[in-house]
Order: C-alpha cells, then sequence, then structure tokens
C-alpha cells in the first residue's frame, strides 16, 4: 500500500537526484513552482493533499527518470540493494566438486562477497 508521506518523501527524492528543490522540480517539469511544496501537501481542512499522476509523470520527463526508479525512491529512497554473491578463484572453480548440473555454486570453499543488486 501507498502512503502519503512515501509519495512525497519519493518527490523530495527526485528533486534532490536532479540537484533540485521541491520548487525547483515543479519549475523544470513546467509545473507551478509551488505544487510540489511541503506547505500544499496538507490541505486547509487538514486532508492529506497527493500529487496527481499527470504532475508526477511531467516530474519525471523533465528528470529523465523511468518508473522503475521512481518506485525505487518510494520503496527504499533509491538505494541498491546489497546482496552477497559466491566467489572462488579460477584454479579452485576447474577442480571440480563446485557446481552442480545447472551451473549453480555448491560445496565448501566459496567466499562471500558483497554486491548491489
Amino acid at each position: 500500500m501507498l502512503t502519503h508521506s512515501q509519495i512525497w518523501n519519493a518527490i523530495d527524492r527526485l528533486a534532490k537526484r536532479a540537484g533540485l528543490t521541491a520548487s525547483g522540480l515543479a519549475k523544470r517539469a513546467g509545473l507551478d513552482p509551488t505544487t510540489f511544496n511541503k506547505s500544499k501537501r496538507i490541505t486547509p481542512e487538514g486532508r492529506p493533499r497527493w500529487p496527481s499522476t499527470e504532475s508526477v509523470a511531467k516530474a519525471l520527463a523533465a528528470t529523465n527518470t523511468k518508473v522503475d526508479v521512481f518506485v525505487s525512491l518510494i520503496t527504499d529512497g533509491g538505494k541498491p540493494t546489497i546482496s552477497n554473491v559466491p566467489l572462488i578463484g579460477f584454479a579452485e572453480a576447474g577442480s571440480g566438486g563446485f557446481f552442480d548440473d545447472g551451473g549453480f555454486p555448491v560445496g565448501k570453499g566459496w567466499t562471500r562477497s558483497p554486491s548491489p543488486r
């Protein structure tokens, strides 16, 4: 589920990645400079104001950002996910017993190295 704060945080992160303020992002996207201002995120009645899909699409186009990148800004701030990959030297790899029939690493002797996904 998406929350109001997640979407606005992603817009702020998008602006920051482009070296802009929220107002600068709106201007670059051809929108009113106050479109993404923090003061406009809650209505005078106290209800959350969500950005329109058109505004988000224009911001993405203005920063040449793909929607999957924007989604990563929503979910984790766009930080690369680190996972461990198995490593083994070429000499050891040729000696047998380190790969299964499908070519996947098995057995002992592997070291783990962090790698962004």
